[in-house]
């Protein structure tokens, strides 16, 4: 494989991001916890705020539908930055190793609020390693959808047939093959490094 180009997903692979680190300080009870991520602020919703809504907007509409939830709601923006546990130091230091090789063109590939964004950027080193960063909610699209994808080609000018993706959400996998990338499921540092061994990256 003529690999010339590697994108990075960040939530879940360079960045430790949940809202459970949060919440965890907010709603003591688990199963509570649970219900809340699962019903009121989920995943689908956030969604929404990473590819462009106004995190006001979306606050306000969900503290009118759940008016007993007000405060929960109101920390999911309000004490994001509790979110970030701090970077994934295995993939980081792959990160770190790869870009070393001085061979690669590396971009990221990210489902991420353009409001909540430049905090990370402030609070990540690494992220100013990449060649070039690609975030959703600056784009007003997002992955899975296919033109997310080619913005990044077209914006970066590669061939994906030469690229490898890399993210922890096997949704996201499939646009990224179907486009010619070599696509790799995120699970841990440790299967990462092998993978990359394995196709003579690493």
């Amino acid at each position: 494989m003529n690999i010339k180009t590697i994108v990075f997903d960040l939530g879940a692979v360079l960045i430790d991001w949940h809202p459970e680190h949060l919440y965890k300080n907010v709603i003591e009870d688990e199963k509570e916890r649970k219900w809340f991520l699962e019903n009121i602020c989920t995943s689908d919703w956030n969604e929404e705020q990473d590819a462009g809504r106004p995190l006001a907007v979306a606050t306000e509409e969900l503290v009118q539908k759940f008016p007993s939830h007000e405060n929960s709601i109101r920390a999911y923006y309000g004490r994001w930055i509790e979110m970030l546990n701090g970077p994934i130091h295995g993939t980081v230091d792959i990160f770190k190793e790869l870009k070393a090789k001085g061979k690669y063109k590396f971009y990221a590939l990210t489902n991420w609020s353009a409001e909540t964004f430049p905090i990370a950027l402030e609070k990540f080193e690494f992220l100013q390693w990449f060649d070039g960063v690609l975030v959703s909610g600056e784009e007003k699209m997002r992955k899975p959808t296919h033109q997310f994808y080619q913005k990044l080609f077209d914006k970066f000018s590669f061939d994906p047939k030469y690229a490898v993706f890399i993210d922890d959400n096997k949704r996201n996998l499939v646009p990224a093959k179907e486009l010619g990338m070599y696509a790799i499921h995120f699970t841990n540092p440790e299967d990462l490094r092998a993978e990359l061994v394995k196709i003579n990256v690493l």
